[in-house]
């Protein structure tokens, strides 16, 4: 009996560790406190590219460079005159038709290019209630927020200045965390 027993555990142990496969999430560190951004498997060349900058800390040193009530919150590389030139920096557009510009959307920044090309070194999350349907199709969603909405709701709401951008700047900390569906369900609430 006890060598069966031992035989069971020996297969079934192994499944139960790996059953739980982790699933990476974004997650902002802000005054205000934290962000979490599920990332969509949809649009993979920009979630690849949001994970690659977490990790390597890019947007540690930036800010929330653009907060507009009923609008957006804007963070990352500053808009510039010239827009976003450096091909490390641009990626080619993944519109989704069924990922919209909801309350909450994640999307990837961009100039006026003629080919919707991404800034992937710029992101914004969407807190207009009734969503931005005028942007869907012009803009990659690549993912959504699933806890700290709250937080969003205050930092459009700091005082900006005449660019939108807060007069006190608002640090930004992303970083990517692992965790299983059931831990991703607790975050959620």
């Amino acid at each position: 009996m006890k060598q069966g027993f031992y035989l069971i555990a020996f297969f079934l142990i192994p499944v139960l560790c790996f059953s739980q496969e982790k699933i990476p999430l974004g997650k902002i560190v802000t005054p205000y406190g934290e962000i979490f951004i599920e990332l969509d498997d949809r649009t993979p060349n920009h979630k690849a590219s949001f994970i690659e900058l977490a990790e390597a800390g890019y947007w540690d040193s930036l800010t929330f460079n653009r907060v507009i009530p009923n609008f957006v919150a804007q963070g990352g590389c500053p808009d510039t005159e010239e827009g976003f030139n450096d091909p490390e920096y641009l990626l080619a557009p993944e519109f989704v038709p069924e990922l919209k510009h909801v309350y909450g959307a994640v999307g990837a920044g961009r100039d006026g290019n003629p080919d919707k090309l991404s800034a992937r070194c710029q992101f914004y999350i969407v807190q207009n209630p009734e969503g931005i349907p005028r942007l869907d199709g012009d803009y990659t969603i690549f993912g959504q927020v699933i806890k700290g909405m709250d937080i969003i709701e205050r930092i459009v709401r700091v005082k900006r200045d005449s660019k939108d951008e807060p007069v006190k700047p608002i640090a930004l900390q992303v970083s990517i965390v692992y965790l299983d569906q059931q831990e991703i369900e607790k975050i959620r609430g």
